[in-house]
């Protein structure tokens, strides 16, 4: 089978969000599913500015190949205004004004969507693509220039993977087309599912939830070699961790609030390490330690050592990095306000969630305190993890998913 994705970013560097979920699945089409799996994204990096970063080429990367294409503009300063505008009543919003936000909002590139159309036309309606041609396109996530700008427009079989959230972009009419356009839907969870049939008719589409495979860590590395060239002042501190960008959207600065606020109620030496880009300004605390992007080797030494996991973020469409903790034997704590991180601590009672400070101070309190309790829920994350979301039993699901998507397309 030929797939072709569609996604703003894509490549290694990119950490965390819904490109990076689209690479790793991409990587294992191809080795493990055995398929010719092609990439079109833009040459950015950055997902706020969506400034050109890497040069203009195709290349091959881990068996996929990429085609990166230079946008003519990324978020334009005229976005920002219009953006807050807008979210405070998304759903009266005029269809102008949300075309308008994704076009400002970036990246906006005409290459990118002109060679998505050709590509993913050839298997239109006629059964196996010809060669060149994608069988299906893929896109993901829903909120970006070249997904809008193509989706609507190809011919081809086409599945979307919204990585949606219950946030005020997902509301603006311009998305009703976006949704509406796909030959099918790929979720990360049941959440995300239930969120789509309540805001749009999509019902009667294919669809599947997929979730996201989990690498199981490795165990080449030694934490104590670690720490010299990561973390020096840790030392043989007990901590919890954070893992994903510390920025204000993902839940970071509150995060770090509520901890400054439990360390002045329950002294000792407990430290809180934040693991990934930092693009927020966080309150200086000689408990609070930010490592910035780490190699995986150190990510995953610092999950093992670790407590537990703290998710603050409210925004998530399935959370890789809370499989990683239960794949790591820790239990995790989640903001109550994700429906999906909630959802998955409900269903596989391995993890807690908070909904305020005080709610954060009890449980963290608890996992702290009782180390019963943490083997218990990791143990029950990690069954979790392994009955669910093993990349063997994934891949064989999206490929039958999409064979059926490819067949519907073509009978109509």
């Amino acid at each position: 089978m030929k797939i072709a994705f569609v996604t703003p970013r894509y490549g290694p560097e990119v950490i965390g969000g819904a490109e990076s979920a689209a690479r790793m699945l991409a990587e294992r089409l191809v080795g493990i599913g055995g398929c010719q799996v092609e990439v079109f994204t833009t040459c950015a990096l950055d997902h706020i500015t969506w400034d050109n970063y890497f040069p203009q080429e195709t290349l091959d990367i881990n068996g996929v190949t990429v085609h990166r294409f230079e946008s003519l503009s990324g978020r334009q300063p005229e976005y920002f205004a219009l953006d807050a505008a807008l979210r405070k009543f998304p759903t009266t919003a005029s269809l102008k004004d949300a075309e308008k936000w994704v076009e400002l909002q970036g990246p906006v590139c005409p290459q990118l969507v002109d060679a998505v159309l050709s590509y993913g036309t050839h298997g239109a309606k006629s059964g196996a693509a010809s060669s060149g041609g994608a069988d299906i396109t893929a896109f993901y996530p829903y909120l970006y220039y070249p997904i809008t700008e193509s989706i609507s427009k190809i011919k081809g079989p086409s599945v979307l993977h919204p990585a949606a959230h219950d946030e005020p972009a997902l509301y603006l009419p311009v998305f009703a087309k976006t949704f509406g356009s796909a030959d099918g839907l790929v979720y990360h969870a049941d959440a995300e599912r239930e969120l789509l049939q309540r805001v749009y008719p999509v019902a009667h589409l294919p669809q599947i939830v997929l979730g996201l495979g989990v690498d199981m860590p490795g165990s080449d590395t030694v934490y104590s070699d670690l720490l010299p060239g990561v973390l020096p002042k840790l030392s043989d501190r007990p901590y919890v961790m954070s893992l994903g960008r510390v920025d204000s959207h993902k839940g970071a600065v509150m995060a770090a609030e509520f901890f400054i606020a439990y360390k002045e109620r329950h002294p000792g030496p407990l430290a809180l390490v934040m693991v990934g880009p930092v693009t927020a300004e966080l309150p200086a605390h000689p408990d609070i330690f930010l490592t910035g992007t780490v190699s995986e080797a150190v990510k995953w030494e610092l999950l093992r050592n670790s407590l537990l996991l703290i998710s603050p973020s409210a925004y998530e469409s399935f959370s890789l990095v809370i499989m990683e903790a239960w794949s790591s034997g820790i239990p995790v704590m989640v903001n109550a306000t994700c429906a999906v991180t909630k959802g998955h601590c409900a269903s596989s009672e391995g993890g807690i969630w908070f909904d305020s400070y005080l709610t954060f101070e009890a449980g963290l309190s608890l996992l702290v305190n009782k180390a019963d309790i943490r083997s218990t829920l990791a143990a029950n994350g990690r069954r979790y993890v392994q009955e669910n979301y093993g990349w063997d039993v994934l891949v064989s699901r999206y490929i039958r998913f999409l064979e059926r998507v490819i067949e519907r397309a073509n009978m109509r």
